[in-house]
């Protein structure tokens, strides 16, 4: 395993080799709050996860599987913002979203407001097969899933001891949403600002046949009021792959990457711009983003095979391996 502190993480010359990117979210990580195991254990999460959706890739997998099954085991972890580690609404609930793409047909699924449904990620994906729709909502998607065999779980399922105190301190204090899924106070062992957290996890891959694929996830953000929908399950803001140009997934203020369509601006500025991969996420994210008061970031990979993770908040949890290197994990800004 490496360790990447450059923002951009990777911009390569061995086009085609399949590589897999993901993140865990992004926010103002403050280096203070992060204690050296705590450190270790988000890496090793990380390392452990993009390398399984490297190791898919190098025995000739699909992009498409490659971003769902680093997605589902983000889901699986509770230190982030998806799944089993999803927060917890103003009314105590949880909510979840996800969406998938397949750059090479174009097709997607999406769900949103879901709170039985163990792994978003798996719904999304059998939505794209079978599905002449692509977005499901609440008690829809629900029925959707159990209609095709997806594991349903109780709420109390998605319940960590953590989050629920994260919503409880939110609600004492008085601070109203907290973006995605901290609502911590100043003594929150968690090393992102409270209020520049965004636990959106998503995943991008182009596998050897140079097919691009693209999937998020999110749980959404602490105190926010049920039935609020942010980009994750957004095709164009949260998620967007197209093998004409690029795959991306984003985290971040999801209204204001909702409004630009943060995703499918990078690739009309690639498509129809010419701009090159890092130029177009550039402007995205530290041009258009950031007067809109929209922190975050996003991971992409071009049809070519190049690789960036840009960010404009301090830090995002974030990972890349291509087949034959070694995975690179980082979380802060350099």
């Amino acid at each position: 395993m490496s360790f990447s502190t450059d923002n951009s993480a990777a911009s390569v010359s061995d086009k085609k080799r399949p590589v897999i990117a993901i993140h865990g979210g992004a926010g103002a990580i403050t280096r203070a709050a992060m204690s050296a195991e705590k450190e270790r254990l988000y890496l090793a999460e990380l390392e452990r996860i993009v390398t399984c959706g490297q190791a898919i890739l190098a025995s000739g997998g699909s992009a498409l599987d490659a971003v769902t099954e680093a997605v589902r085991l983000l889901e699986e972890c509770p230190l982030f913002n998806a799944g089993k580690g999803a927060v917890f609404t103003h009314q105590g609930t949880h909510e979840l979203d996800a969406c998938i793409m397949d750059g090479r047909t174009l097709d997607a699924g999406a769900i949103s407001g879901v709170n039985h449904i163990r792994n978003p990620i798996l719904t999304a994906r059998k939505i794209l097969e079978v599905s002449p729709h692509v977005m499901f909502t609440g008690a829809g998607a629900e029925a959707f899933a159990r209609e095709h065999g997806q594991e349903m779980v109780g709420a109390d399922y998605f319940f960590t001891q953590e989050r629920y105190d994260q919503l409880q301190r939110a609600i004492a204090a008085d601070q109203g949403v907290m973006l995605d899924h901290d609502g911590a106070s100043l003594n929150d062992p968690d090393p992102l600002d409270p209020e520049h957290k965004f636990g959106t996890v998503g995943a991008v891959a182009m596998d050897a046949l140079g097919n691009l694929a693209a999937a998020t996830s999110t749980g959404g953000m602490t105190n926010k009021q049920a039935g609020r929908v942010g980009d994750s399950p957004i095709i164009g803001a949260g998620c967007y792959a197209s093998n004409n140009t690029v795959a991306i997934s984003s985290t971040g203020t999801g209204e204001v990457f909702m409004r630009t369509v943060a995703a499918y601006d990078v690739a009309a500025l690639i498509e129809y711009a010419g701009l090159s991969l890092e130029e177009a996420t550039h402007k995205v994210v530290q041009e258009k983003l950031l007067p809109l008061e929209g922190s975050g970031g996003m991971i992409a990979v071009d049809k070519f095979g190049n690789v960036v993770l840009p960010f404009n908040s301090e830090g995002m949890y974030r990972g890349f391996a291509r087949v034959g290197d070694a995975p690179v994990v980082s979380i802060y800004r350099s």
